[in-house]
């Protein structure tokens, strides 16, 4: 059984959608601790295409520096999702797809939710539904437990008699991992290099490492094609 596990990011790019393609379950992190002050740090927030290159969309928060985890973390609901909604809209009203997608996300980003795990979720769930990834999800809530770190990831995936983890590369996924604690409990470790894949998009030359709105919108109903090649 193939597991992966990532905490719940805000409107996620290509290669998270990669990751869960490939695995047989999927958990989301999402009683793991909230970074502080992290530089690189994609938990709530990630970047659309505009006429004049990138734009970053952040939502802000409440209590990130009171050693809080993902579902804890409350939003501050200060305007900032009527200005996502009107970027989205600004920016990617003539893309081909455009009609398809956007009004069931300005729904999610309408609601008001209680933590930033919820908002980030919610959107998650439907950007697999639409992308029709048939990955089982789960939460690592539902899997209690003291330890913490890589421990707390090598514990949930022996209750679920995980064979293979696929791991990112990025610092943040190095730092739990001792790859040696997997082959003591055969479990293979598969590093996911991901090659980010070059499509059509808005406003010229192509920009990479996007949300996954911006394929969508874009390609539609092939974008699980364009993810997983």
């Amino acid at each position: 059984m193939i597991v992966s596990i990532h905490q719940p990011n805000y409107l996620p790019w290509l290669g998270y959608f990669d990751k869960i393609a490939k695995s047989d379950i999927f958990v989301i992190f999402d009683d793991v601790q909230y970074p502080r002050g992290k530089k690189g740090f994609f938990g709530n927030r990630n970047q659309i295409k505009t006429n004049n290159g990138k734009m970053w969309l952040s939502v802000p928060v409440i209590g990130k520096s009171e050693f809080k985890n993902f579902n804890e973390i409350e939003i501050n609901y200060n305007g900032w999702n009527e200005k996502h909604i009107q970027n989205i809209y600004n920016f990617y009203k003539k893309a081909p797809y455009f009609d398809k997608y956007f009004e069931n996300i300005k729904f999610i980003l309408t609601k008001r939710h209680s933590n930033l795990s919820e908002l980030s979720t919610e959107l998650i769930l439907y950007f697999i539904e639409v992308l029709e990834i048939d990955t089982k999800v789960m939460y690592s809530s539902e899997f209690p437990t003291e330890k913490t770190g890589g421990d707390k990831i090598l514990y949930i995936l022996e209750q679920l008699g995980a064979t293979e983890y696929i791991s990112g590369t990025g610092q943040g996924s190095l730092r739990y991992i001792n790859e040696k604690d997997f082959s003591n409990r055969n479990i293979k470790l598969n590093w996911q290099d991901y090659e980010h894949p070059v499509y059509e998009q808005l406003y010229g030359e192509f920009i990479p490492y996007l949300s996954v709105i911006d394929l969508l919108f874009i390609n539609g109903d092939k974008s699980k094609e364009v993810i997983i090649s």
